[in-house]
């Protein structure tokens, strides 16, 4: 047999009729369970999957799972979305769905993306990302009982259970970091984070408080600048940092932005410190910037998993241990 194992294959292969397959897929119970077993062994053994568009029309399910796919801001940190997408495709398609990509101009159009695609049964099921306090598309997909998983914890909420997510442990990532610095002998080291309240910011500053707290190393204020998400801005945060006598022996960033805005800095002000970064960039990369990767693999893995079991046994919300990837600068 050559190609993709069709239906008549199966029920060749099982000694059946097409109508006996058909009804094995779509309605097991009209079928004998000897037959119903000798059907399902024939589909294990050929790998045959049943046509996606013919079962969503007699289901009206399917098998898609709709995400918005948000515009990059600077093309550096949204590249972290789009190797979730890239990973959630490849692993959904191994789990027999799909993924269905579609633009929104904000989250309210967003909401009325998702409305149609879930009426008209394009999507049965939803990931949000990029969450913030008090997220109004979260409470929609709640109050109209569409199934969803979001990639982002729900910032600011007194119930953290109130949905299925997964979310990065950016605390333990920044921790790491800090604590690849203290064990170097190093004693000053700063942060250069996201101008607060934020909550993935906010997270990720806990964790070098934390690293440097278990040292017994009192916060020092002078060690922390702040700046948007964004190259430019953080250049001229930092070099100005450096011109008010900021005095570190090493740099924790947030994101991979900040910390090739504090590198550009630093060259032009004529010094060297080592920096970490987060998100583990393409650009981080190419340039030697030591980084912190969020594993959008495993990511991705644990958002299928939720969304494709969610009365599985076990937490429905998951925190992935990000991992610090160290480089020699260039």
């Amino acid at each position: 047999m050559t190609g993709m194992p069709t239906v008549l294959d199966v029920a060749r292969v099982a000694g059946v009729s097409r109508q006996t397959v058909s009804n094995v897929i779509n309605a097991p119970e009209l079928v004998r369970e000897e037959t119903r077993q000798r059907v399902k062994t024939a589909i294990a053994a050929l790998g045959y999957q049943p046509h996606a568009s013919a079962r969503r029309l007699r289901t009206r399910q399917s098998s898609t799972i709709g995400v918005r796919l948000d515009q990059a801001r600077d093309g550096i940190s949204g590249n972290l979305l789009d190797r979730f997408l890239h990973a959630m495709t490849l692993q959904a398609d191994a789990r027999g769905r799909r993924v269905l990509l579609f633009a929104a101009s904000d989250a309210h159009d967003e909401v009325e993306h998702i409305r149609r695609l879930s009426d008209g049964a394009d999507a049965d099921t939803f990931v949000l990302t990029s969450t913030e306090h008090g997220d109004a598309r979260v409470a929609w997909m709640l109050e109209n009982h569409v199934p969803f998983v979001t990639f982002g914890r729900p910032w600011g909420a007194e119930d953290m259970t109130t949905h299925a997510w997964v979310d990065v442990d950016g605390r333990a990532g920044t921790a790491a970091a800090t604590d690849h610095f203290l064990d170097q002998g190093l004693q000053r080291i700063g942060l250069l984070g996201w101008p607060q309240p934020s909550g993935t910011g906010d997270d990720r500053r806990r964790g070098w408080e934390e690293a440097l707290a278990a040292r017994g190393i009192a916060l020092d204020p002078a060690l922390t600048a702040e700046s948007p998400d964004d190259v430019g801005t953080a250049e001229s945060v930092v070099a100005e940092w450096w011109r008010s006598g900021a005095d570190v022996e090493a740099l924790v960033c947030v994101s991979d932005s900040l910390a090739l805005g504090a590198s550009m800095a630093m060259q032009r002000a004529g010094r060297s410190v080592p920096v970490v970064g987060f998100d583990n960039t393409p650009v981080a990369r190419a340039l030697g910037i030591s980084s912190v990767e969020q594993r959008t693999d495993l990511v991705a893995a644990s958002v299928l998993d939720l969304l494709l079991a969610p009365g599985a046994a076990g937490s429905r919300q998951r925190l992935i241990t990000p991992e610090l990837v160290v480089r020699e600068p260039r």
